[in-house]
Order: structure tokens, then C-alpha cells, then sequence
């Protein structure tokens, strides 16, 4: 039986905030199909919506029969962004190794831009998710009111208004708050993991003689000294344990 989307209360979040600032690096940057003017703005469109779904999409990720429909016309954004939730690399790479839970949040973060209103809102789309799916989430998701009216058919979902006004920095990015791996599988993998993509410095050719003082240079002359003679030390293997107790009759 298909339950309906239970009731939670929207919280008052950053998202909700009308922007009223000077532009930022940090402003979202929409990417819309029907501002595309040619081949190239076109790609470009087809890869925010690969990032904003996949994070990275491999070669053998990508869909040339969709990519070739929504530059054709024939695929709207919005039908292009659920055809990569239903498909085979998010159920694999994803959906197969999360809780509904972390799902639940991870589309709402991904599809409306902005992250859940509590653990209620998470408990009301993981009941849709237990339910109907990936599919009946995905589509109640890119059918409400909310998408619609913030991304229409043509733009590709963003991270809606991540400066935060009274503070330096803004809302962590959704890839990140959401990982592949949570902390217990990240420790078992032994990540973070520090990767040195630098130049590695050398020790010059003088670093290499030795001025003295090195204890290299004086294990010859130890080894030629005569042994040390001492008395030989018996193990405990030898030891009589059973004379060593004191003896107390029952009489006594």
C-alpha cells in the first residue's frame, strides 16, 4: 500500500532567504538549457546535471542516447535529471549501499538544492521511498510545487543560496555533507588518505659524508674487542619450583 507524503514542518533555513547581497563567487550559477545558444553551452548543461547527480560521471556512466535527446529537444532538463536518478550507475553506486534514510536526504539535497527540514522530513520521503521506490520519490520530487517553481523544466538543480549572512562562510557543499563512505566505512577504508602530488626534494651529494661522530664508524673496532665474560644466566626453565614452596604438614 502507497502511503502519502506525511506532514513535517519546514524549518526556517538559509534556503528560504531571499538573497539580498552583491554577487559572489559563491552565488549560484544556474545552468539552463534554453539559454544555450550552441553545441558547446549545451555540453555544458550536460555536465552540470552529471556533477549535480554523480558528483563524476566515468565514460561508461554517461547516456549518449539521452544526451542526444535533450539537445534534439526531445528531453526536457527535468526528464533528463530523472532519467539519471532511475539509472542503473545511482542504483549501484549508491542506492544499493545507503539507508533510505541517507537517500531520502541525499535526493532532497540534490533535487531541490537545499537540505531537509530536520529528521521529519527525512522520516516522510524515506515512508515514500519504503513504499514506491526510488521512482515515486524521484517523480513526487520532480512534480511538487517546490521544483517547479525553483528550476522549471530547462535548469539543471543547484545549491540554492549557500552564503549565510552573519557568517564568513557559507553552507557546506552537498557533496561533501553527503559522502560515498560514512565515517564508520571510512575508517575501516583507512580514509582520508594524504596524497603527495608534489615534487619530492633530494638531499644534496654533501649530506652524504660523514664528518665524524657516526656510529657506523666504530662498529669494526667494537666488533674486534674480546667478549665480555660473565656469569651465565639460567632460565626459569631450570628452576625447581616445587623445592622452593614451604611445606606445612595438616597436623600442624
Amino acid at each position: 500500500m502507497a502511503l502519502p507524503l506525511l506532514k513535517y514542518a519546514p524549518t526556517t533555513q538559509n534556503s528560504r532567504v531571499a538573497p539580498l547581497r552583491v554577487g559572489s563567487d559563491e552565488d549560484p550559477k544556474a545552468a539552463s538549457m534554453d539559454k544555450a545558444m550552441d553545441r558547446e553551452d549545451q555540453n555544458f548543461v550536460i555536465e552540470a546535471a552529471y556533477r549535480q547527480i554523480f558528483f563524476h560521471a566515468f565514460k561508461v556512466d554517461r547516456d549518449r542516447t539521452l544526451e542526444s535527446q535533450l539537445r534534439d529537444g526531445q528531453l526536457t532538463v527535468r526528464d533528463f535529471i530523472r532519467s539519471l536518478c532511475l539509472s542503473d550507475t545511482f542504483t549501484r553506486s549508491f542506492y544499493n549501499l545507503n539507508s533510505n534514510y541517507k537517500v531520502a536526504r541525499h535526493l532532497v539535497e540534490k533535487l531541490l538544492g537545499r537540505q531537509t527540514y530536520g529528521k521529519s522530513e527525512e522520516i516522510a520521503w524515506s515512508a515514500v521511498l519504503m513504499t514506491r521506490g526510488v521512482k515515486g520519490m524521484v517523480d513526487d520530487i520532480l512534480d511538487s510545487e517546490e521544483y517547479l517553481n525553483a528550476f522549471g523544466y530547462d535548469t539543471v538543480p543547484y545549491h540554492r543560496n549557500r552564503v549565510v549572512g552573519s557568517r564568513e562562510v557559507g553552507e557546506t557543499p552537498f557533496n561533501i555533507t553527503s559522502p560515498r563512505y560514512d565515517a564508520y566505512y571510512r575508517g575501516i577504508l583507512g580514509f582520508p588518505q594524504i596524497v603527495f602530488t608534489g615534487q619530492a626534494r633530494t638531499l644534496p651529494e654533501r649530506a652524504s659524508q660523514r664528518r665524524g661522530g657516526f656510529p657506523q664508524d666504530y662498529l669494526p673496532w667494537v666488533r674486534s674487542l674480546p667478549a665480555l665474560r660473565s656469569a651465565p644466566v639460567l632460565g626459569n626453565a631450570s628452576m625447581d619450583y616445587l623445592s622452593k614452596v614451604p611445606y606445612r604438614s595438616v597436623g600442624r
